[in-house]
């Protein structure tokens, strides 16, 4: 009886070896559920470990980039690799083990990356150790695991060698930005009257853009607070409508802050609320929309890869203006000639006024999924749910962009001139990626964008 328990078992093992090695694997690794769920889990470090807007655009672009690298190896046929199309990026060198799964080697390619560019590591290590799990529950082999893993090892190198030459870490030595005494030039706002944020960015490499200027909007309004004058009308406009809100208008602004540190005083004590950045909103929709049209595994990592590379070259765009022009917030003159105990509705963020950057980055990611997904494309915006906010529903990305973009009126943080020139700013941004940078081989899923 021993003797034919320990035959059933060695004949158990190896049907469940040959099951794994003859492939039977691959298609449940095929899941683009393994990609959101890498995506969602760099979100949610990135809101923990509180990541400035244009950084945070960093943190997402260089990991996508690892993983659609990766996958195009496997998919040449259907995807055109990035080297060449981007600023410096030279080709993946072809894996030598014919044990790597590459689209494991994608995943790991990601959160290699992604754990070098954020702060709290141990959560992407036990993130990873999940992940390695559940691939070895859908029965991955351990020496197809590892060769992938060692693969991906490669491609995280090959990439972060890469992200070295982008001067981020230059700008991290650079000195803080002296506040200028003249009244039109941009101020700490209250409540904390927190130091500029990266006044330099505009010196980081772009993906797509020839600089960081290329695409400069008109000039700002000249300051002037002469009552009726251009400036002043717009002024007014912002404290009127903060002063007059509907309740539309009002979820409006909520749904749109996206602003990652919001901090409240009470009394002597000071708290703060966490939240994702203005692109990790877009990330968001990025989320939705693939699942929406069911979009394989190379299809969603195709998607963030053009959605970051789009949302990065517009904060490098948005950062140069902002830092150049040094346009005064609305609340800084409210609080001194119209009310002093004046307060925006939203949290005035620690950076020059003009022009709107969730204008300009909404527009711009909002182009890039038109191209991809095509106009006229309804979703429901699930984004903010877990931050308690309700769904909101959109006709196509446009449209959700241009909601973004007035939302900082209704917030009370910006001018309509800085709204209205950021969507322009944006706009032309997101077309010139979509133009420059060429994934899909193939029929456009896209319109053709003008």
């Amino acid at each position: 009886m021993k003797v034919f328990q320990i035959l059933s078992l060695i004949l158990m093992i190896f049907t469940a070896i040959s099951c794994s090695e003859d492939g039977s694997y691959k298609t449940k690794i095929n899941d683009p559920e393994l990609v959101q769920s890498n995506v969602k889990n760099l979100t949610d470090i990135i809101v923990y470990d509180i990541f400035s807007p244009p950084v945070a655009s960093r943190v997402y672009v260089y990991p996508s980039i690892a993983a659609y690298q990766t996958m195009q190896l496997a998919n040449k046929d259907s995807y055109a690799s990035l080297s060449g199309q981007i600023k410096g990026l030279k080709p993946l060198s072809e894996p030598q083990n014919e044990k790597v799964n590459l689209n494991i080697a994608s995943l790991h390619a990601y959160n290699e990356v992604g754990k070098a560019m954020i702060f709290s590591q141990e959560k992407m290590i036990a993130y990873q150790e999940k992940l390695d799990e559940i691939l070895k529950d859908k029965g991955v082999p351990r020496s197809v695991l590892r060769a992938s893993k060692n693969y991906g090892d490669q491609v995280a190198n090959h990439i972060l060698d890469w992200a070295k030459g982008d001067y981020y870490n230059q700008t991290r030595t650079f000195p803080k930005y002296t506040i200028k005494e003249e009244e039109h030039f941009w101020k700490p706002t209250p409540p904390d009257y927190m130091d500029g944020i990266e006044p330099h960015w505009k010196l980081i490499r772009t993906m797509a853009l020839d600089s960081s200027n290329q695409f400069p909007p008109k000039p700002p309004i000249p300051f002037d607070l002469t009552k009726g004058s251009p400036f002043q009308t717009q002024l007014n406009e912002v404290y009127q409508i903060g002063n007059n809100l509907t309740d539309e208008q009002l979820e409006i602004a909520k749904f749109w802050d996206c602003n990652p540190y919001v901090t409240h005083h009470r009394g002597h004590a000071m708290f703060a609320t966490k939240k994702i950045t203005p692109g990790g909103h877009w990330i968001g929709i990025t989320s939705v929309v693939t699942r929406k049209i069911k979009g394989d595994f190379q299809s969603t990592i195709n998607a963030y890869a053009n959605v970051t590379i789009a949302l990065f070259d517009a904060f490098i765009s948005c950062w140069d203006e902002k830092w150049n022009t040094l346009v005064v917030r609305p609340e800084t003159l409210i609080n001194k000639y119209y009310d002093e105990e004046w307060l925006p509705i939203l949290q005035t963020p620690p950076f020059p006024e003009y022009t709107s950057g969730h204008s300009v980055i909404s527009r711009a990611a909002a182009i890039t999924l038109t191209d991809l997904f095509g106009d006229n494309f309804a979703f429901d915006d699930t984004t903010e749910l877990e931050y308690g906010l309700p769904v909101r529903s959109y006709g196509s990305f446009i449209e959700a962009s241009e909601e973004a973009a007035i939302s900082r009126l209704y917030g009370g943080i910006h001018y309509m001139m800085a709204i209205e020139e950021g969507v322009n700013q944006g706009d032309q941004v997101g077309r010139h990626v979509v133009n420059r940078i060429q994934t899909y081989i193939g029929e456009s899923t896209g319109i053709a964008l003008k």
